[in-house]
C-alpha cells in the first residue's frame, strides 16, 4: 500500500512539473472555402508570404488574424525606407 501511495505521489509530480498546452498565435490566417459546405481557417503562419504559399496552391486567401496578441515585452524596432525627393 505504501508503494502504491509512493509511485502516486510521484506520479503527479511529474504531471505537475511538465508545461501545460496553450494554443498558436500567429499573426496570418488562410481561409479556405469549402462551396456549399463551408470552408475552414487555418491561422498557423507567421508571415503574410508563408501563408499565400499555401493559399495558392488551394485556391483560398489570406487575412490578418482577428484573434491575434503579439508577445508581451520590447519588441525590436522596425526599419521604415523613406524616399526622400530632391
Amino acid at each position: 500500500m505504501r508503494l502504491l501511495l509512493l509511485f502516486l505521489g510521484i506520479s503527479v509530480c511529474i504531471v505537475g512539473i511538465g508545461t501545460r498546452a496553450e494554443a498558436q498565435n500567429y499573426p496570418w490566417c488562410a481561409i479556405y472555402s469549402g462551396g456549399a459546405v463551408g470552408g475552414g481557417r487555418n491561422c498557423g503562419f507567421i508571415s503574410f508570404e508563408q501563408c499565400m504559399a499555401t493559399a495558392r496552391g488551394l485556391g483560398s486567401f489570406c487575412n490578418v488574424n482577428p484573434q491575434y496578441e503579439p508577445p508581451p515585452g520590447p519588441h525590436p524596432p522596425t526599419s521604415v525606407r523613406r524616399r526622400y525627393h530632391y
